[in-house]
């Protein structure tokens, strides 16, 4: 076992006199633009209020367990959130982020190898003095680095940055596909309980119907009611019957819908309760517009994509100055196995190198104006990214307070239909009316049952899409980690 010792020897007295004059000058270029988030103008507060309570948890530091209280959703999502193939794919590329940032941070050091060799040759007698031919051997071990760049410019320091902004704004991106997809989900449920629930609503008028029909049979057979009114009852089950199969096919395709979410088959069978007992969400006070640039993880990914834009540019403005590298290694050599690791056989080179580009045809400037047109195309779309997160936040605002409107005015409406549906059976009892009336009625009874269950989900839906709107979820932790992973950058 040989133990080789790694030194750095004296350097030429010429090379130190060319990297002392550089360093003054290295200090005296700022390199890197202004690493600063744009400003985007918002208002103040949102147009429309929430009418949450002042004790509700805002969004961001409410888990989606907590907000979404029912046991059979939150499995559903624990499953989508596992076997999802949208986030596995996220997942995927936030892995890849990771790679590159550790391939690229890696330059920052030297990369340290040993080496053995041996070789034998054979010199021609026309090539010897002594007209002899000769064989030769060389037998030779050291330890070393080579190229590696002194980074005096900030250049490697740069991509370094660069590498880990894209890693953080990929792991945004990837937080941005699971609020959407716990979204999705939920929504996907109150959709199919939704749906069950207008069911229930037709078979039981189905039936209804149905044993009108045969009542109105017998009427008919006695001629105590007329043929026309036979045909209006008719006409009032198979009305119901169309429903019915409607229905059971948007809820199929519903169904489907939600299992193209979880990514596989539902783990266990799972019993819908009726929409109007289940848990609804309570509104979500939506607090200031300013708390979406730190609480929405698409805006925290355009911000870090933004950051990453300015570390390129500082890494091309880079490129334009000099590289300085140095070449090393330390070993021993012999002609003879036996003498490899005696005294005399220690070898060693260091080669320092200085590239200036002189002539490179426009590349390295080209480079550079890219690099500041990505940059200015980053801030296009965080400012973008911002503008379309205060409008779901808004729109979100909006449904919900008017379809909570909506959904009392359709409450009212039901229970004067249903009024009216007794009542107008009452007067065609009493032959008042004819059936006509009846047939209106219940008419625009079953409509209104079905939009008074359509308008309550509708509600749900509103709160689902402001708690994404306003970033929902646990993400203090994922900010702490990438203010660490940037404090580490900026001290190497």
């Amino acid at each position: 076992m040989v133990s080789t010792v790694f030194c750095i020897p004296r350097v030429r007295p010429d090379f130190l006199l060319s990297t002392v004059l550089m360093l003054p000058l290295a200090g005296c270029i700022s390199l890197p633009p202004p690493d600063s988030t744009p400003a985007v103008e918002l208002p103040s507060t949102y147009q429309v209020g929430s009418t949450a309570l002042s004790e509700i948890p805002a969004a961001p530091n409410l888990p989606w367990r907590d907000y979404f209280t029912d046991l059979q959703l939150q499995r559903l999502i624990e499953q989508a959130l596992t076997t999802n193939r949208h986030l596995r794919s996220a997942l995927l590329r936030v892995e890849q982020a990771r790679a590159l940032y550790g391939i690229q941070q890696s330059e920052l050091l030297p990369t340290i190898g040993a080496e053995a060799s041996s070789e034998r040759s054979r010199v021609p007698s026309d090539l010897n003095a002594p007209s002899a031919p000769q064989v030769s051997n060389r037998y030779e071990v050291g330890v070393g680095f080579n190229h590696w760049e002194l980074d005096f410019w900030g250049r490697v320091r740069s991509l370094n940055e660069a590498a880990l902004e894209e890693y953080l704004a990929t792991d945004e991106a990837r937080r941005a596909v699971e609020l959407s997809l716990i979204a999705q989900v939920a929504n996907s449920y109150y959709l199919l309980l939704e749906l069950d629930n207008r069911l229930q609503l037709a078979h039981q008028t189905i039936a209804s119907r149905e044993q009108s029909l045969l009542i109105f049979n017998r009427r008919v057979e006695v001629g105590a009611a007329a043929q026309l009114e036979l045909r209006q009852v008719e006409v009032l089950l198979h009305q119901a019957r169309a429903l019915g199969a409607q229905l059971e096919n948007a809820r199929a395709q519903q169904a489907n819908a939600l299992a193209l979410l979880l990514g596989s088959p539902a783990e266990t069978e799972w019993q819908l309760p009726p929409l109007a007992d289940s848990d609804e969400l309570f509104a979500l006070p939506p607090g200031l517009p300013s708390e979406l640039l730190v609480n929405r993880p698409d805006i925290r990914a355009a911000e870090h994509a933004l950051r990453a834009a300015n570390a390129n540019i500082s890494a091309a403005r880079a490129a334009l100055f000099p590289r300085i590298a140095l070449t090393s290694s330390l070993g021993t050599a012999s002609r003879d196995l036996d003498n490899l690791f005696s005294n005399d056989s220690r070898t060693w080179r260091f080669a320092p190198t200085i590239s200036l580009p002189i002539f490179t045809a426009g590349r390295l400037r080209a480079s550079l104006n890219l690099a500041e047109v990505r940059r200015e195309q980053a801030v296009v779309d965080y400012e973008q990214t911002v503008q379309e997160a205060f409008r779901d936040v808004a729109d979100a605002l909006a449904a919900e307070r008017w379809l909570v409107e909506e959904a009392q005015a359709a409450s009212d409406l039901l229970a004067a239909q249903r009024e009216r549906a007794r009542l107008a059976q009452l007067r065609y009892d009493h032959g008042a009316v004819p059936y006509l009336e009846v047939l209106d009625a219940q008419r625009d009874l079953l409509d209104a049952e079905q939009q008074q269950v359509q308008i309550r989900r509708k509600v749900i839906s509103a709160r689902i899409a402001l708690y994404a709107a306003l970033g929902g979820g646990e993400h203090q932790a994922a900010i702490e980690s990438a203010r660490t992973h940037r404090s580490l950058v900026h001290s190497l």
